[in-house]
């Protein structure tokens, strides 16, 4: 089973989420956040599950979806996996992964 890391950047833009739902809906954001860090948990015993981000080449990135969000992740081993973000499906991540 891999160990899932947390990016710094990954950690910020899931807040920033909860943040952000929450001004509406507080309960929204829980179930939101929630989600998205369940889905995650599933590349513990899948690493592979997500499909590959292809404009970077030279590392295995990979990401999955929750919902309206892109998850990008990095297999750095068969032991280690990093969160590098969580993004809405509207943003540009090419700018935030190179």
């Amino acid at each position: 089973m891999a160990q899932l890391v947390w990016t710094l950047e990954a950690t910020e833009c899931l807040e920033q989420i909860h943040e952000y739902i929450a001004k509406n809906s507080p309960s929204a954001a829980i179930n939101v956040v929630t989600g998205i860090y369940e889905k995650i948990q599933l590349l513990r015993e899948h690493p592979r599950i997500g499909q590959r981000y292809f404009p970077i080449t030279d590392r295995e990135v990979r990401e999955i979806l929750y919902g309206h969000y892109r998850i990008p992740y990095l297999i750095v081993n068969d032991d280690r996996i990093e969160i590098l973000g969580v993004f809405h499906g509207a943003m540009d991540i090419d700018r935030y992964l190179k």
